[in-house]
């Protein structure tokens, strides 16, 4: 197939195989809606001649299905010349970064909805004012094989099982909602140390504790922002800008800035595909690439950015691990993987104790980023009012407004418990796929909070 790819004059040609298994089922007042399994697998073929990239992707694994992909992304990639080299690929590798005990796939969907139901009956058994329960559970077996003509020849098996609820109470201000998920790249495993039924517990009291909360202020405030919660908006205000592509194409903040102070000397910032049992772990990339510990940000000074097999070939550099695609017809990206900032020194409570008049977020939500300017909107799931060191009355929901460079240099207080957040999807350019993020509890100085209180 790469010799098929290359027939034209390519100087280079990868071919990336999947075959992936799923199971998913789902719960809605109680009562299990949906039990499915659905199964992916195909090829596609990827051809680069000078600045041009062909791509073709087929379900059809047979030699006459994948001669013709290959066929159809060299044409696309270059018409004319001639020519075949033979590629000689070197032996299988793989990286694996996790020990799957139970493979999800021997585990019958009883069990499974099992879970289920004895999250709901949890969450409704906190309190009478709970009024609508939903939940989900998944797993996937996902088996890539990559190849190319640079003499890569590499594999990896990515076991991911996940579960979510989501918990609605009622009461006097109306109704208010509790979320709560984990996944893991393990097995079934992961239910012997994860109790669903303390996860359920958790999203009632989530929702509970709202129903009796205050507006939110408005105004700029210091934010002390909960262990693990805060990472996605690293993630999302930084990470992106930190992605090789964006920064080419002049999308990132970051652009030109390295070996720069771009944040407080208090932070430094990781992307690791090779953190074992994390939700965004990979033993290898999708262009066959071992993932590794890249340092972007070292004691708020810009280190480097992430790669993938293509800015890096045009840089003159190595790749990073962070090649990655949806699905064998998607073609890869620059893509995180875990990203997180690493332990400070400061003693949490501390950190409150500190902040005489401020907000606590103890959950942070979505929100949206401008990648080229770092402006981000992020809501507030669960929040607290600090009050004389204090975290005093539960807030409603409102939103973090910044900049996230800003934030970013205004870090004052970086606490000693590091933890991940909860297991998530990153969608860029249509393609989404499964990351993790997390940082310790931090405070930053200044961040406007859109609230509600006059």
């Amino acid at each position: 197939m790469l010799d098929a790819g290359r027939a034209t004059g390519a100087e280079f040609a990868e071919v990336f195989v999947e075959d992936k298994r799923s199971t998913s089922a789902g719960l809605d007042d109680g009562r299990v809606e949906q039990v499915t399994s659905g199964r992916t697998r195909g090829a596609g073929i990827r051809v680069v001649a000078g600045e041009t990239t062909g791509f073709a992707y087929t379900s059809d694994l047979s030699e006459r299905g994948l001669v013709a992909a290959a066929q159809a992304a060299a044409a696309a990639a270059r018409q004319g010349g001639g020519g075949v080299r033979a590629v000689a690929l070197g032996p299988l590798v793989q990286h694996p970064v996790n020990d799957v005990r139970i493979d999800p796939r021997e585990v019958a969907k009883i069990r499974k909805v099992e879970l289920l139901q004895r999250a709901d009956e949890a969450a409704r058994a906190v309190d009478g004012a709970v009024v609508q329960v939903s939940a989900g559970y998944g797993d996937s077996v996902r088996q890539i094989l990559v190849a190319n003509s640079d003499g890569v020849l590499a594999a990896d098996r990515q076991v991911r099982t996940l579960f979510r609820i989501s918990v609605v109470a009622n009461g006097d201000l109306g109704m208010q909602t509790g979320y709560e998920s984990l996944g893991h790249t393990i097995g079934f495993e992961v239910f012997d140390d994860a109790d669903v039924a303390e996860l359920a517990e958790r999203a009632a009291r989530q929702a509970l504790v709202k129903l009796k909360a205050r507006p939110a202020p408005s105004g700029t405030l210091p934010v002390v922002i909960r262990q693990g919660t805060g990472g996605v908006l690293f993630h999302e205000a930084c990470g992106h800008g930190l992605e090789a592509d964006l920064v080419a194409k002049g999308a990132s903040v970051y652009r030109g800035k390295v070996g720069e102070l771009v944040a407080s000397p208090l932070v430094t910032l990781i992307d690791d595909g090779s953190m074992g049992g994390e939700w965004g772990a990979i033993g290898i990339d999708d262009e066959g690439h071992p993932s590794q510990r890249n340092v972007l940000i070292q004691d708020g000074v810009l280190t480097d950015y992430m790669w993938d097999y293509l800015r890096a070939r045009r840089e003159g550099r190595a790749q990073s691990g962070n090649g990655r695609r949806e699905s064998y017809a998607d073609l890869p990206m620059v893509r995180m993987t875990n990203t997180f900032v690493t332990n400070g020194a400061d003693d949490p409570d501390d950190i409150v104790r500190a902040t005489d008049h401020g907000v606590y977020v103890a959950k942070l939500g979505g929100g949206q980023v401008d990648t080229a300017s770092g402006d981000f909107v992020f809501g507030m799931v669960e929040a607290y009012l600090i009050e004389d060191g204090r975290i005093t009355e539960p807030l409603r929901e409102g939103n973090l407004i910044g900049n996230g460079p800003q934030v970013l240099r205004d870090i004052d207080m970086l606490g000693n418990d590091f933890a991940m957040g909860n297991p998530g999807t990153c969608g860029k350019d249509g393609q989404g796929v499964p990351v993790g993020d997390g940082q310790p509890t931090l405070r930053v100085k200044a961040l406007t909070v859109g609230g509600t209180a006059a």
